[in-house]
């Protein structure tokens, strides 16, 4: 589910600003709903706080996954995760999140998590889990030209002066350090028209060392940018007038263990865009060149006809 982007002309809102890496850290501390009258193990959570009061999908995504790990032995590591963004989440209410069992097989465990709000989902999703296994190795090359994340500017610097409560919002209140290795698309768009993005991207602070809450953290922070591989060819930025975007589904596949608070490598690209939807994959690497994790995404892209 995309954020709303800001424009220009809404009033500034000025509030108190928690950690956002504690944020984070509390929003993937589910409580259990104990006693509860269903065939679902249930967990509850809490919402980030949105100008646009909807909740960012990589949230639920991070939450959902988070819920699921709670009910699979420790020894089994999440590997892939699908799910389907069904409806937009308020941020000013908390989420249940029910986990079905579907199987537990000697080396795979299976969990279908939905998230509800209001008595109905929001938010449908199935991932997998593997004990650790050894076999054949290979992977996508990263790529070798690509400038330094200290070089670059990160989303504070570019936003962090605009008086407009959702620039402050993605400036200050993200858990993630975003740096474009394009010109970014937050209010214009510049340099190549082709369908591809990049970013560097580690969280602001440092994370436990739990690595399901690694795992769980980069969904989270995949969720942010890879649309941007979308609207690039086609000269639209966040604040293009009448643009309607949203996450209709989202896919990860996790290959190897991987640290969100240290420096990471989003490659993105757009293979397909056609009926109001894009198609969008990623592939995340660690700062040494280890490819940790693929990702793939359709969304909804509506523009005002010209």
């Amino acid at each position: 589910m995309a954020e709303q982007a800001p424009t220009p002309e809404a009033p500034a809102v000025r509030e108190p600003r928690k950690d956002p890496t504690a944020a984070l850290l509390d929003l993937l501390d589910l409580s259990s709903a104990e006693g509860a009258q269903t065939d679902e193990e249930i967990f509850v959570g809490g919402s980030a706080r949105q100008p646009s009061r909807r909740v960012f999908g990589g949230q639920v995504l991070a939450q959902s996954l988070i819920a699921a790990m709670r009910t699979v032995d420790r020894t089994r590591d999440v590997h892939s995760m699908h799910a389907y963004f069904l409806r937009a989440g308020d941020a000013d209410q908390p989420i249940t999140f029910g986990v079905q069992r579907l199987r537990d097989g000697r080396s795979f465990s299976a969990r279908r998590t939905h998230a509800y709000q209001n008595g109905v989902p929001i938010l449908s999703m199935i991932a997998s889990f593997q004990e650790p296994d050894g076999g054949i190795v290979h992977q996508d090359p990263m790529p070798g030209d690509v400038p330094d994340p200290e070089s670059l500017p990160s989303t504070a610097d570019i936003l962090g002066g605009l008086d407009h409560p959702v620039a402050r919002a993605w400036a200050y209140d993200r858990p993630f350090d975003i740096r474009h290795i394009d010109a970014p698309l937050y209010l214009s768009n510049e340099g190549s028209r082709e369908p591809r993005n990049a970013v560097w991207m580690r969280s602001l602070g440092p994370m436990p060392d739990d690595p399901n809450v690694h795992r769980a953290a980069l969904a989270y922070a995949s969720d942010y940018t890879l649309l941007e591989s979308i609207l690039r060819p086609h000269g639209l930025s966040w604040i293009q007038p009448g643009m309607s975007v949203a996450s209709l589904d989202h896919a990860m596949w996790w290959h190897r263990p991987v640290r969100v608070d240290e420096w990471l490598l989003y490659v993105q690209s757009s293979p397909s865009a056609s009926g109001a939807r894009g198609l969008a994959a990623g592939r995340i690497y660690s700062r040494n060149g280890d490819l940790v994790a693929s990702v793939a995404q359709e969304g909804m892209v509506r523009i005002p006809p010209a």
